[in-house]
């Protein structure tokens, strides 16, 4: 009798309601929580039905109205977000290449930069983009600053040996620094032993600073003697891994180059004959030929010739009996 002096459009409501609750008890066996469109349907009719409090049974109306005040805090943030000023392409790229040369950096350092460059943008925008930033996966280049930052203080030795005329070896010793790639020391010997690395050694540092690591692998010749001399000198002795050149690239590729740039295009008579075409190749490398890894200069800095624009006279000089040249402008 009540029901026919009421409103269709409160019947129809009424029943919707009724019929929620019962979809949501039936979807709580076992027990949930309430999802996120039930909740978003009671905040909807109780916007737009004045009488939403009747048919409610699973929850008490004030949690209705909590869900309904969260629901506007999250629509207020959402507008906040989009009023906020948008990060340009170019300051996000600028943020992401800050991240990957500086790992070490945060928010307030990176935004600070940024106001030196001139561009307005807040910090918490800063610390957004940090944070969606892509990380450089390599861990080699991390390392390659470490050896870069610390190159001045390494030195690596290393034996490579020549066959000569008379299908005899000769051992080659050298000691190359890390920092300009310079060779240091050289000499040649028939008998490699641990005195005689000694000695060498002595040689290199007799009467200067030492550097502070030198690398060598793990060759009989390095032995406990070796380690002895290196530690008295003062220098903290480090070994390679074994089978692992690549641990000593520096001296491996100096190795290489030699027999690139000499040693495949000559046959050794003796030990005299090596010694001098050595002395020869070491005045080469260290005056005349380029390095990739020094930027293209020498070891001992090749100044860089002022030409005129009238002058286009270059004279060659040959090196090593012509294997190879240096090229100058005619004076």
């Amino acid at each position: 009798m009540i029901s026919a002096f009421r409103s269709g459009e409160d019947l129809v409501l009424e029943n919707l309601a009724l019929h929620q609750q019962l979809r949501a008890l039936h979807a709580q066996r076992p027990r949930h929580r309430l999802s996120a469109l039930h909740k978003l349907f009671w905040v909807a009719l109780r916007t737009f039905w004045s009488e939403w409090r009747k048919p409610l049974v699973l929850v008490t109306p004030r949690t209705v109205v909590n869900w309904h005040r969260a629901d506007w805090t999250w629509v207020s943030r959402v507008s906040q977000v989009g009023e906020r000023k948008p990060v340009s392409k170019e300051v996000r790229t600028l943020i992401f290449r800050m991240v990957v040369e500086n790992p070490t950096w945060g928010a307030p350092r990176i935004h600070g930069e940024l106001l030196k460059l001139g561009f307005d943008v807040s910090e918490r925008s800063v610390s957004r983009w940090i944070r969606r930033a892509p990380r450089d996966p390599h861990p080699v280049k991390r390392w390659l600053t470490f050896l870069r930052n610390h190159r001045e203080a390494i030195a690596a030795m290393d034996f490579f040996t020549v066959p000569t005329l008379t299908f005899g070896v000769l051992y080659c010793f050298f000691v190359i620094g890390h920092d300009r790639r310079k060779i240091l020391h050289f000499n040649v010997t028939r008998n490699p032993h641990a005195l005689w690395v000694g000695q060498q050694l002595r040689e290199v540092w007799g009467y200067k600073e030492p550097h502070r690591f030198l690398l060598f692998d793990r060759d009989a010749k390095f032995g406990a003697d070796v380690v002895s001399a290196v530690r008295d000198m003062g220098s903290q002795p480090t070994r390679t891994a074994f089978r692992s050149p690549w641990q000593n690239g520096v001296a491996e590729r100096w190795v290489g180059s030699c027999r690139r740039d000499l040693l495949d295009h000559v046959i050794i008579l003796n030990k005299r004959h090596l010694k001098r075409l050595m002395s020869s190749y070491l005045l080469y490398y260290h005056e005349d030929r380029t390095h990739l890894g020094l930027a293209k200069d020498t070891p001992a800095g090749r100044p860089t010739e002022i030409r005129s624009k009238a002058e286009h006279t270059i004279q060659s000089f040959p090196r090593l009996g012509g294997l190879h040249h240096r090229y100058a402008v005619a004076a």
